[in-house]
């Protein structure tokens, strides 16, 4: 089923384009509204001086921009819960908040982050989404997938959380090109090789996840729910 309308909730810039990037311009192209929301501010954990981190913040949303661009989100915004700390906010702020942002996109398909990430802000997003979406009337929402982020999805303990096993996978090998280019302009966030957040090492999670279904490149995602 074609999705109408897309919603991306990420907790960081950068999260967005390593988790379903792929997938975004796939959609995009083929004439599906996408939009993605930031829930936190992704630098203010950092140790920097307040100005510091006030450039970097703007440096950091302007790659957001430009990356989105590419990929041909519709809108991003950008939300202020504390980087790294979203688990000092209570659980119901963050949840009103994913709330507010489905009564404003009325998505009918979100993608999330994997519960069992360990960066913690991922885990409250991800909580904060599963339940604003709960089954209730009314309900827009028909689909939510969970997507792996490199160096933190998988840096999780085995039996420590749940593990990322992807039971959804797009085909994304008309548009690894775009996700590459849109992860480029998170230059400042990508690492050198073997760091899993490089270029080469997300490429190779692509191709991997891409030979596990026999297509060139692919994102793997795991279905939440499904209304048909």
């Amino acid at each position: 089923m074609q999705p109408k309308k897309i919603l991306v909730i990420a907790s960081h810039p950068d999260d967005e384009v390593l988790g379903c990037g792929g997938t975004i311009a796939r959609y995009a192209d083929q004439g599906t509204r996408v939009d993605v929301a930031f829930l936190a501010d992704g630098v203010f954990s950092r140790d920097k001086n307040y100005h510091d981190a006030q450039d970097e913040l703007i440096i950091r949303r302007n790659a957001a921009q430009l990356a989105c661009d590419l990929l041909g989100v519709k809108t991003i915004s950008f939300g202020d819960f504390p980087d790294n700390r979203m688990d000092s906010v209570d659980l119901l702020d963050v949840t009103i908040a994913v709330e507010k942002l489905i009564r404003e996109y009325e998505p009918d398909t979100i993608f999330t982050h994997h519960g069992g990430d360990v960066n913690i802000d991922h885990q409250i997003t991800h909580r904060a989404v599963v339940t604003a979406c709960r089954p209730q009337n009314p309900n827009r929402v028909k689909t939510i997938l969970c997507f792996e982020v490199a160096s933190s999805t998988e840096w999780q303990f085995t039996g420590s959380a749940p593990s990322f096993n992807p039971n959804w996978f797009i085909d994304i090998s008309q548009t690894w090109l775009k996700k590459k280019a849109a992860l480029n302009c998170y230059a400042a966030e990508m690492r050198t090789w073997p760091h899993p957040r490089s270029i080469q090492a997300v490429e190779h999670l692509a191709r991997w996840r891409g030979a596990t279904i026999g297509v060139d490149a692919a994102e793997g995602f795991i279905l939440g729910r499904q209304i048909l």
